[in-house]
């Protein structure tokens, strides 16, 4: 398992990280988040990790810029995951939002500043996870952009020796067994058993 005793654990990301951290279900949220920390607390409890979850619902690449150095680098994380760019793509996709949609060069040069950013000032390792799509059909526009963010995020953990999520992968693993129905009602936001499968896309990634 590739998280060391007492080190600081930063989720930062959207909606899907946010879950309710804020106010219902502080301080942790209910999804994936919670999960991860839950299944590794309880098989590592020796290690005694500390969490923090930094999402907020409905930010892109832009929105994190703004708060980055309140919400990540000064957490001063030993590892610092990331997850973002499902907005980025999805406004274009929403009538009368597509000017808050981030374009892909955009959000590469960002994402990659923002990264740089906070490995310099706090030493931190990265994990680096996958806008996702929950849809089978790689042809319908939105999974079709979707997967050339994700590639983006892909190079962007080569580059920084991060561990990478591939969550969209994971999705496609259960949606070759059932329908997107049954893990996000928008093909966006997942439910309990959609969060589950991202989690255990992050405990494979983190050896845990």
């Amino acid at each position: 398992m590739l998280l060391d005793a007492g080190q600081r654990v930063v989720f930062i990301g959207d909606s899907i990280t946010d879950c309710g951290r804020r106010d219902s279900a502080a301080p942790y949220g209910d999804g994936y988040m919670s999960l991860v920390r839950a299944f590794v607390d309880a098989r590592y409890p020796e290690r005694e990790l500390t969490w923090v979850n930094r999402g907020v619902g409905g930010d892109t690449v832009r929105d994190l810029a703004a708060r980055w150095d309140a919400d990540a680098v000064a957490e001063r994380p030993d590892w610092l995951s990331v997850m973002i760019g499902i907005n980025d793509i999805w406004r274009a996709f929403s009538p009368g939002r597509e000017a808050e949609a981030v374009g892909i060069d955009e959000y590469e040069r960002t994402l990659r500043a923002l990264l740089r950013r906070a490995v310099t000032v706090t030493g931190c390792r990265l994990v680096l996870a996958d806008p996702f799509f929950i849809e089978a059909h790689v042809d319908e526009p939105q999974r079709a952009e979707t997967d050339r963010y994700a590639a983006v995020v892909a190079a962007l953990a080569k580059d920084f020796d991060a561990v990478h999520v591939a969550t969209q992968a994971a999705f496609d693993r259960v949606l070759a067994h059932s329908p997107a129905s049954r893990w996000a009602s928008d093909r966006v936001h997942p439910g309990l058993p959609g969060h589950a499968v991202i989690a255990d896309a992050f405990l494979a990634a983190l050896g845990a």
